[in-house]
């Protein structure tokens, strides 16, 4: 399978992350490659990335101008997705900018229509039509993407129109027959079906329609799963059970002894995949939270392992008898679930096998419960009388030495072009304005430095970075003046166990760790005027659904001084 083929099937499946890392390797050797430049632009649209699809596409149409070997295939592709964009800028709105949006989505959307045929813009077209309040011309349009609809050589998708047609034109009957089809024959990959679901619950508000009209099509779900250390096999029936009741996608979550493994075990089984989170490496977690003097676990947890999707650390130092570490690689694999969810447009869920006590210390199933509900989610409760197990003590630091703190890494690109002559103005209009920023942060900013071209803030929390970051960028733009007009800041943010130290030379408490200096690599690799952020980060965030930021996928990015290779992410404000 060629690299455009491995992208496409990615996107077919749901994870944009590998169709967008993909369709960049091929842009790296051809920048011309018409094919790649579309699928990087669909999956930042699918991914949210707005701005950032709608600049790809400008380079796309660009391309496809100057070239007459462009496949009309690719054209109407790239029409529709011009028209998509500028459909999720409609639903994004309110209030009659949102019929006024709407209204010049839907003529995108004819437009297409008219140039390359199909049923796929006909009813987008009549679907924005309806949300606009045009009523009759919506139903006009229904019309014509059904009988378009009738020469759809994808019967997915004919299906999909054939429903959403019908509940324009209010034929309840053949929608539930259409959507039943797809449901019994399996059609449509989890995004397609989601995006499908999102469209036909818009038409059911538009039309009074009870959205339970679309039970009949059931839409996958990403798990996160947890449990207790001191579960046994007793539980698999009823993991069984929870597991074969749902359609989930992909799972999130560790593999310590006891329930992560039946969990685990449970979901391989049943064909899902499988996404493991680790607080630390292999050969510490298999001591520490694996293995017993009977063995029982070892090996059961090595073949979960080897069947996994995919395999991350939350941190790549020893654990140290920090147990700390297990709650914080819990909230990351709780923070890609949800991520992943929003990526595909689905919802995400938790699995827990629980006693129902309050728990003690700083990790554990009632924690990752918690944490859980307070982003706003569901949690399924598989209730055990069990008493969680903690991880085995080895020599070394204590648990409270590494506490997990937001970090965040700032530079000014041109500083080195500064004369003695600059220093007063860059003082005054560049590092005043900074800390006037960080000073509104009070508490939330546990320590920070400067270096003159360099500012390092560790903070409590990710959504006090966040704001921090953002604030300070946002500040400096408004600002001006020469010195910031000359001067390029690049803002890196990071989350991760750091270690508080007393500095010997300057006699102050100072922050310490691995962390800090991977944040210093992601920096020099940020464009100028923005705030990339790592994926951990990025998890603990949309653990906040208040936090009013998030966070858009970069794709893979090796940092300064080939550090390593790492999924990135841009910061902004949620719209």
């Amino acid at each position: 399978m060629n690299e455009i083929a491995t992208a496409r099937a990615a996107l077919d499946r749901g994870d944009i992350l590998m169709a967008y890392d993909v369709a960049m390797e091929v842009l790296a050797r051809d920048p011309r490659d018409v094919e790649a430049r579309f699928l990087t632009c669909v999956s930042l649209a699918r991914g949210g990335a707005a701005e950032r699809a709608l600049e790809g596409l400008e380079v796309l149409y660009a391309l496809m101008a100057g070239s007459n070997a462009v496949p009309p295939r690719l054209r109407e592709d790239a029409d529709a997705l011009a028209a998509r964009l500028a459909k999720d800028r409609a639903l994004a709105s309110a209030g009659p900018q949102r019929a006024e949006l709407a209204t010049k989505a839907a003529d995108l959307y004819e437009v297409a229509a008219n140039r390359h045929g199909g049923c796929y813009p006909s009813i987008n077209a009549a679907s924005l039509h309806l949300l606009a309040g045009d009523a009759p011309r919506a139903r006009e349009l229904a019309q014509r993407a059904l009988v378009a609809s009738e020469g759809e050589e994808d019967e997915y998708w004919r299906l999909a129109t054939e429903a959403e047609g019908s509940l324009i034109l209010g034929d309840t009957a053949r929608v539930q027959r259409a959507l039943g089809a797809i449901q019994e024959t399996g059609l449509g990959d989890i995004a397609a079906r989601a995006r499908t679901r999102q469209q036909l619950r818009l038409v059911c508000e538009s039309v009074d329609q009870d959205v339970q009209i679309l039970d009949a099509l059931v839409v996958p779900l990403v798990l996160h799963y947890c449990g207790h250390m001191s579960a046994d096999d007793s539980i698999r029936p009823l993991v069984e059970d929870a597991i074969r009741g749902e359609h989930i996608a992909l799972a999130f979550g560790s593999l310590a002894r006891g329930a992560d493994i039946i969990i685990s075990e449970v979901l391989l089984e049943h064909g899902i995949e499988l996404h493991v989170v680790l607080p630390f490496p292999l050969e510490d977690f298999e001591r520490t939270s694996v293995q017993t003097e009977s063995g029982q676990w070892t090996e059961r947890y090595r073949r979960c392992l080897a069947a996994a999707t995919s395999v991350v650390y939350a941190s790549d130092s020893a654990f140290m008898s920090d147990a700390a570490l297990m709650g914080y690689a819990s909230q990351i694999a709780m923070g890609h679930a949800i991520n992943r969810a929003t990526f595909l447009g689905v919802e995400a869920e938790q699995l827990a096998v629980w006693d129902g006590s309050p728990g003690g210390g700083v990790a554990g199933t009632a924690h990752d419960v918690a944490a859980w509900r307070r982003a706003g989610r569901i949690t399924r409760v598989i209730g055990v009388k069990s008493v969680a197990s903690a991880p085995r003590p080895e020599a070394g630091l204590v648990h409270g030495t590494r506490p997990v703190y937001a970090i965040l890494f700032a530079d000014f690109r041109g500083f080195s072009l500064l004369r003695d002559e600059h220093y007063d103005e860059f003082v005054a209009g560049v590092l005043g304005p900074m800390g006037d920023v960080i000073d509104r942060f009070g508490p939330a900013v546990l320590y920070r430095n400067t270096w003159g071209d360099a500012i390092q803030l560790v903070t409590k929390d990710v959504t006090s970075a966040a704001h921090c970051a953002l604030e300070i960028q946002e500040t400096l733009a408004r600002q001006g003046g020469a010195s910031a007009e000359r001067l390029g800041l690049r803002i890196a943010v990071h989350v991760g166990r750091v270690v508080p130290i007393m500095d010997p030379i300057r006699k102050t408490l100072a922050f310490w760790g691995r962390e800090l200096t991977r944040t210093a690599r992601i920096e020099p690799r940020t464009p100028e005027g923005e705030v990339y952020s790592t994926d951990a980060f990025a998890a603990l965030l949309a653990l906040e659904p208040e936090s009013g930021c998030v966070c858009e996928y970069m794709g893979r990015v090796t940092t300064a001084k080939s550090f390593e290779t790492i999924p990135m992410y841009r910061l902004r404000r949620r719209s």
